[in-house]
């Protein structure tokens, strides 16, 4: 379908029959007052994606699981098909039509790919075809190799690509209520689908990350209600690791399964709805008398959390006994 607002034949099809603006030697030669103006801020931007990408290339060749592998794949050709089949395409040059519920798809798929809103990259681009290899070219090749490929990001526009940006005609962009939404939301955006999301679906579906911690934060940070020689346990992770449970039991007590209902531990409460099927049993628990000799002998009595977990733990053992 066209655009809100406009008719099939308004649309106009850049690539084909926008005019483009001849190149001039004055155009490639002037603006001699024009000096680079690196932005650092982009620069540590990109640098850090890119040590972040080798770690994470490196993570993923020996430590990632194999599911985490394949949504990497797939979050990878999802968010280049946000960029090809949507802005370029779709956005840029109208060299297809697509309902409400494919824009919205390229929309989510070309805010994972992290490279401006759909507005900023159709106007960049059209820019880039009208003033093809001027100083109003956004990544013009006359200026090098490494300024085409990735130095026209890390350094301010030349003064020419705003000037021309202004009166490249955008307003079918704007008709378009998805491409105004993602434009005005668009950071907000990138932290849910660049962030948020690709961050806990891999935690909540297949227990990927969060794991290292244990032997980390869980060690360092936190309660110690039970021994005060051991390093404590974070309650924060007892919430988001879903896989190991609670490290302040599990350490002076390795061999008990605290209730799930009285302090959450999902492992529990996985254990023990398989226990209820009968594929569980021989569940072992602290006795009562135990608990109790480990916190006078070693817990720690001036913190409340001691009173309040150690009551709920000895409940959940005199249930067992």
């Amino acid at each position: 379908m066209a655009p809100v607002g406009r008719s099939a034949e308004s649309v106009p099809h850049y690539e084909d029959t926008a005019e483009v603006v001849p190149k001039s030697d004055d155009q490639n030669n002037a603006n001699n007052e024009y000096k680079l103006q690196i932005v650092w801020r982009n620069v540590l931007l990109m640098g850090s994606l890119h040590i972040g990408a080798l770690y994470g290339a490196y993570i993923m060749l020996t430590d990632a699981k194999y599911q985490t592998v394949i949504a990497w794949f797939l979050m990878y050709m999802s968010s280049g098909l946000g960029i090809t089949a949507g802005a370029h395409r779709l956005w840029s040059h109208r060299s297809y039509r697509a309902n409400f519920a494919m824009r919205s798809l390229l929309t989510v798929f070309n805010t994972m790919a992290l490279q401006n809103s759909i507005y900023d990259w159709c106007r960049d681009h059209r820019v880039h075809h009208k003033f093809s290899e001027t100083h109003a070219d956004p990544h013009n090749a006359n200026r090098g190799f490494f300024f085409a490929h990735v130095g026209w990001l890390l350094c301010r526009k030349h003064p020419d690509v705003t000037t021309k940006g202004r009166i490249v005609d955008l307003s079918d962009l704007m008709d378009d209520p998805l491409v105004r939404f993602q434009h005005k939301n668009y950071r907000f955006l990138i932290l849910i689908f660049c962030v948020i999301l690709p961050t806990l679906i891999p935690y909540l579906l297949w227990s990927e990350t969060f794991t290292w911690l244990i032997n980390s934060a869980a060690h360092l940070y936190g309660n110690r209600p039970y021994d005060t020689t051991i390093n404590p346990s974070l309650i924060l992770l007892t919430f988001k690791h879903l896989v190991r449970g609670i490290t302040i039991i599990t350490t002076p007590f390795p061999a008990s399964e605290l209730d799930w209902k009285y302090n959450w531990n999902f492992t529990t409460l996985f254990i023990d709805f398989f226990a209820k099927i009968g594929w569980a049993y021989d569940r072992k628990k602290v006795s009562y008398d135990m608990v109790s000799a480990r916190v006078k002998r070693t817990g720690d009595k001036t913190l409340n959390v001691s009173k309040r977990l150690n009551d709920n733990f000895i409940t959940h053992c005199t249930k067992h006994t």
